[in-house]
């Protein structure tokens, strides 16, 4: 883990590396609750095969509009109602997350691992698909919130729908937000998703693997440098720490 010695800017994606967010309101049981709320915009087969709520909400912005012999003002009306559910929906998932995180489970060492970057003097950003709300809840109930004073860059919407990793989005908002260089810095995920995120906005990566089925995805996906414990990277960034 040679790239954390000498990074300036850390950016941890939220669920994973710093918690497990559904630890006691599991995903699916979200994902069934918005998909009954919202099942009129939602393509019945492809909303039923998934648990994933960042899905449903993608899906609940590519639901297909009148057909073809439709006039283009019913196609621009229905789309915008289309679109207005579709944000109502993340509303929705927005509040899920936030009430989650208020019993998210902490990743170990990960607090730790907070606070020794920022008292070396690095700077640590988050950048994540769930909502900035329920990160900031979350830091905020573990005494963090400050440490990341407005790097916390939580998804968007723009007019075809989130923004959801891979695209860089939420990673260069985070780089923006610390003033920090791609080449001093680097990512910590546990994702394919932010494998290819951390690629294309140019910053170093480093896999947190917390079981096999993760440790392949991010090998899968070109990770090179992975740990199956944070307390790896807290010694790597101070040697001396009593953990």
């Amino acid at each position: 883990m040679q790239e954390l010695t000498s990074a300036q800017c850390v950016i941890f994606d939220f669920d994973g590396p710093l918690c497990r967010l559904f630890a006691r309101r599991p995903a699916p049981l979200i994902a069934g609750r918005l998909r009954t709320s919202y099942q009129h915009a939602l393509p019945d087969a492809a909303a039923h095969q998934t648990s994933d709520p960042l899905h449903l909400l993608t899906l609940a912005f590519g639901t297909s509009l009148p057909g073809e012999t439709a006039r283009a003002a019913e196609r621009s009306t229905a789309r915008a109602m289309q679109h207005a559910t579709a944000r109502a929906m993340e509303r929705s998932l927005t509040e899920e997350e936030t009430a989650a995180a208020v019993g998210a489970f902490p990743t170990p060492y990960a607090d730790t691992l907070v606070r020794t970057l920022s008292a070396t003097g690095r700077t640590v950003a988050a950048a994540t698909d769930n909502s900035a709300a329920a990160a900031e809840r979350y830091l905020s109930g573990r005494g963090l919130l400050g440490l990341f004073a407005g790097r916390i860059c939580g998804r968007t919407l723009d007019q075809d729908g989130p923004r959801l990793k891979p695209d860089p989005d939420c990673v260069e908002r985070a780089l923006h937000a610390s003033g920090a260089a791609p080449a001093d810095t680097v990512m910590i995920g546990d994702s394919a998703r932010d494998v290819l995120a951390a690629r294309a906005a140019g910053v170093a990566f480093v896999g947190y693997a917390r079981n096999e089925r993760k440790e392949r995805e991010l090998r899968d996906s070109g990770a090179e440098t992975l740990t199956t414990s944070l307390r790896d990277v807290l010694l790597t960034v101070d040697p001396l720490a009593h953990v």
